[in-house]
């Protein structure tokens, strides 16, 4: 029995993960439009490497402020250059970080292990105790243990974010891509 409730907490964080960023801007700085285009550059990214790649790729395409982190693993240079020049063609993608492995695709259990950081960096970030620090202005995305940090932050938001990222559990590693306002 538990570890049939261990698999549906792991399938709520799944859905809940892509819920929170989808169903409200909150107090995120990026405008409205640069919100709404960056859902529009992921979904688009996405769609159409699935249709030229389908099942031989595992990518993940993560877009904040028109700026583009593909993680995931693919079979070779070419294919991680061809995903590159996929996503530039989306309309509105001003930067790409390509951060693709080329490798043997992800398993079920390394991308569960990885959802599972995700949700436990951003708890941690969520309950930082920092009066200035708003978690919802990091957007935190895993692949392989590293954590990659995204955002329009302040430098005082970063550090806090890096240093939260770095001490939690299951983290190897912390890339931070962020934009600063200060």
């Amino acid at each position: 029995m538990n570890r049939y409730l261990s698999l549906i907490l792991l399938a709520a964080v799944f859905v809940l993960q892509g819920c929170a960023t989808t169903l409200t801007k909150g107090s995120d700085r990026r405008t409205q439009g640069a919100y709404i285009e960056d859902g529009s550059i992921e979904d688009t990214a996405t769609e159409r490497i699935k249709k030229k790649y389908e099942e031989k790729v595992h990518v993940n395409v993560s877009s904040y402020n028109r700026k583009v982190l593909v993680t995931g693993e693919v079979e070779d240079e070419t294919v991680k250059n061809d995903i590159t020049r996929i996503i530039g063609g989306v309309q509105n993608v001003t930067d790409i970080h390509n951060e693709l492995i080329i490798g043997p695709l992800a398993n079920f259990s390394a991308r569960s292990g990885d959802a599972l950081t995700t949700s436990n960096v951003k708890f941690r970030l969520r309950d930082s105790g920092k009066e200035f620090f708003r978690a919802d202005q990091v957007k935190v995305v895993t692949e392989h243990d590293v954590v990659y940090l995204l955002g329009l932050v302040t430098h005082a938001e970063a550090d806090v974010a890096k240093e939260i990222a770095s001490t939690s559990r299951g983290v190897k590693k912390v890339v931070p891509f962020f934009e600063f306002v200060d």
